[in-house]
């Protein structure tokens, strides 16, 4: 049998959800291509646009499983607004190593926690919400740059890990507090009455993915 893309009782997290990556998406778009601007050369400026070009591309399949869902996509998205800026505006680099790592570690992190999430939905939600949160190219891209930026200048690694380290303490501050602002969507994360047990399984495979990949940006956890 066919497995069923109505997400049923949940519906309304499911449309929470959706909204609040297609935030993050539209924020990633707009951070990405104001990074172009910080880029030392005209490839790297490329690079990010392209980057930005993707992440903007993967906005409208969202909202058109949010009106699937029942759902309008700019009112679903208004209550997250102000948290994602906020998380923003608590983390804004100072140079373009630092929107290097901020695009990898918190974007990555943001992938991760979403795509956890991910294992309880529909069929056709979860490979959408996969699909968006992947971005291989981008991590190539960037780990290749950080690495080659902290061999030629290792004291630039200390700086990085300090950021890499801050960023992921922001993150969780701030999913928490969507969580706690959200009930659908907490139960949703956290499992019907709130399973503490399994949330916090999912923030240690979270710690420990961030660890990982700070390794692969040539950092210390």
């Amino acid at each position: 049998m066919a497995e069923s893309a109505d997400p049923g009782p949940q519906r309304e997290a499911v449309i929470e959800l959706l909204a609040v990556i297609s935030y993050g998406e539209i924020s990633a778009f707009e951070r990405l291509a104001e990074d172009a601007a910080l880029a030392p050369s005209l490839a790297d400026k490329v690079a990010l646009a392209t980057m930005a070009s993707s992440e903007f591309g993967k906005v409208a399949p969202l909202h058109d499983r949010i009106r699937a869902l029942g759902g309008e996509p700019y009112a679903a998205i208004a209550p997250f607004r102000e948290a994602v800026d906020e998380f923003h505006r608590h983390t804004a680099p100072a140079d373009w190593y630092e929107s290097l790592v901020k695009a990898y570690v918190g974007d990555r992190l943001a992938g991760d926690f979403y795509r956890e999430i991910a294992s309880v939905l529909d069929g056709e939600t979860r490979d959408l919400v996969i699909g968006t949160v992947e971005k291989s190219a981008q991590a190539a891209f960037i780990v290749g740059r950080v690495r080659s930026a902290i061999e030629q200048d290792p004291t630039l690694g200390g700086r990085l890990a300090l950021w890499a380290r801050r960023l992921m303490g922001e993150a969780l501050t701030q999913a928490q507090h969507v969580a706690a602002e959200h009930e659908a969507l907490a139960e949703l994360v956290a499992g019907p009455g709130f399973d503490v047990a399994r949330l916090a399984e999912m923030f240690s495979l979270l710690t420990e993915q961030h660890r990982s990949r700070m390794a692969e940006l040539g950092l210390e956890p």
